[in-house]
């Protein structure tokens, strides 16, 4: 099939793999990015096992908690300067504050009465469009909560107080010591923040992510031309890294480089007085999987200027 010069771009830079091994996997693969990805990497031309869309939204993402419950939430906009604006600022804590009530979805906080406002906060965002003037708008929402225990939270690269370009939740399920649980609910969200685990452990993977996982070590493997038992044995032992790469308890701690996180809670719950359990996470960074239209800057100022 014919293969355009854009689908292979965007697999190039997806991958990092050559234009000429783009095309061949696209043209192997008609043209679908998924698989074209997966051949490359079987052929040990492309080596992510995580793809993430390419992150252009502008914003803020606004977590808030009170003990046992935590809320992120991510409100959009067209420029980084709004996020500098104090009325959208106060918008995006006060949707995440509103969010610990039951938010748990954006179509849920949207219909949700903003307060003092008497309109919805669909509403009111809608009303703040007009006053900044630029578009603007609820994205998502997340809620975590512990029976006893607590939420953690951490925002990386902070412009106001809960208010950043990435947050994450941390839920301690525990009876021990609260200071100690928050101090250690944010050491593993700022890891959560750098190392972007896909899953708690391993029993948490999608089934479907380790089977595809699966299918490209064992094509990598086959080609070793090691007898059955052997690539067999190869396999798992992929599969047992991967899964060191990406689920939380298994990956070596940021904090020390030396833990692993699970050991290091482990270590946490004697200080703490009591078993400390990792219940769930959440990372939101802003604009995750939206693609910005890419614009031709010459062109702008040339159609600016009327030339």
């Amino acid at each position: 099939m014919a293969v355009s010069m854009a689908q292979v771009k965007e697999l190039r830079e997806m991958t990092g793999a050559g234009m000429m091994d783009c095309k061949n996997a696209l043209v192997e693969t008609d043209g679908d990015i998924e698989a074209a990805i997966d051949w490359l990497r079987s052929k040990g031309l492309a080596k992510a096992a995580k793809k993430a869309g390419r992150v252009a939204a502008e914003g803020l993402v606004g977590v808030a908690t009170n003990g046992t419950t935590g809320a992120v939430v991510e409100v959009n906009s067209e420029t980084d300067f709004v996020a500098r604006n104090e009325e959208f600022q106060k918008i995006v804590s006060t949707i995440a504050t509103l969010a610990l009530e039951g938010g748990t979805d954006a179509d849920t906080l949207n219909a949700m009465q903003y307060p003092g406002s008497g309109k919805s906060v669909a509403d009111t965002v809608t009303a703040a469009i007009a006053k900044i003037g630029e578009n603007m708008g609820l994205r998502r929402s997340s809620v975590l909560s512990v029976d006893d225990g607590v939420v953690a939270s951490y925002i990386h690269n902070a412009s106001a107080d809960g208010l950043g370009r990435m947050g994450v939740l941390v839920a301690l399920q525990s009876t021990g010591d609260k200071e100690v649980l928050l101090a250690l609910g944010k050491q593993v969200a700022m890891h959560i923040a750098a190392i972007n685990p896909l899953a708690i452990s391993s029993d948490d993977v999608d089934e479907a992510v380790v089977a595809r996982e699966r299918a490209v070590f064992t094509e990598q493997a086959n080609a070793s031309g090691k007898p059955a038992e052997i690539v067999a044995k190869m396999v798992d032992g992929r599969i047992r890294k991967f899964f060191a790469e990406v689920c939380l308890l298994e990956q070596v701690f940021v904090i020390d480089g030396e833990s692993k996180v699970g050991n290091f809670i482990e270590a946490k719950a004697k200080e703490a007085g009591a078993d400390i359990k990792l219940t769930g996470f959440v990372r939101m960074a802003l604009g995750d999987g939206i693609e910005k239209e890419e614009s031709d800057f010459a062109a702008e100022v040339a159609a600016a200027a009327g030339t």
